[in-house]
């Protein structure tokens, strides 16, 4: 009872900071400079981490480029070179702890403790529509991609909670993206996005500080109805969007 009442206290907070939020969508948001700032991008090799780098490159940022592919990071890194950005290339496997930590001493700044002693960066969690709502047989791919939402929420509470305000956080959850990763994919929620589309919503949101992109931007009036739609509703609705791609259907068991 308690906590109903001091809820109900907050109801004039609700609906000034709801007003507020309306205003902001009317107002243009002004976009920060990354000019001379170190940007470390991984997978920057090939798709959305390559092109990210090249619109990083144009911003004149200071580029550390990993990826596991040889070929890839130095095809990327010449091109970053050519639009007249500083680049660092290295080949790093982000699976291997010992890589990751070799790569980093490599690097000017140590990440996260650097940026919270310097209250200052940006960290940025590649995710998916898959981490907010999950798709038959892409359990370890949903899986995943859970966890990475999960992560930027922890991580952005965390930070506010220690009052470094100054680093900031993004987490991109695009829908199918035409990069080959999943075959034949489609709903009727759109065509699927070509990468370029993918990283200029990115772009725009790490520029504006958005915390979370969704791309197309409607699908989060989705997310919030999977939240609030009865059970029974939801499963209509999940056919209407009628999400289907190529899969593997079934499970090998030990000896097959």
């Amino acid at each position: 009872m308690k906590f109903l009442l001091n809820s109900l206290l907050l109801l004039p907070l609700l609906i000034i900071f709801s007003l507020e939020s309306l205003v902001k969508l009317f107002i243009p948001k002004k976009r920060k400079s990354v000019t001379g700032e170190i940007v470390l991008i991984t997978g920057a090799g090939h798709g959305i981490g390559r092109l990210t780098a090249y619109e990083f490159a144009k911003l004149k940022s200071k580029l550390v480029l990993w990826d596991i592919n040889k070929h890839g990071i130095e095809e990327t890194a010449a091109e970053c070179k050519r639009l007249g950005a500083r680049v660092h290339a290295y080949v790093v496997d982000c699976s291997n702890r010992e890589d990751i930590y070799s790569s980093a001493k490599k690097t000017t700044k140590a990440f996260l403790p650097a940026m919270m002693e310097s209250n200052h960066g940006h960290i940025v969690t590649v995710a998916s529509l898959a981490g907010h709502t999950v798709v038959p047989f892409l359990l370890a791919y949903c899986s995943s991609k859970f966890a990475a939402v999960g992560f930027h929420k922890a991580l952005t509470d965390e930070l506010a909670a220690l009052k470094r305000t100054g680093v900031k956080t993004t987490c991109l959850c695009p829908n199918f993206i035409n990069t080959g990763f999943i075959k034949n994919p489609s709903t009727s929620l759109g065509p699927t996005l070509e990468p370029e589309q993918v990283v200029n919503s990115l772009m725009d949101g790490i520029l504006t500080e958005q915390k979370m992109i969704f791309v197309p931007s409607f699908a989060s009036f989705l997310m919030v109805l999977e939240r609030v739609l009865p059970e029974r509703f939801l499963a209509v609705l999940k056919q209407k969007i009628n999400v289907r791609f190529d899969a593997v259907i079934g499970y090998k068991s030990k000896g097959q």
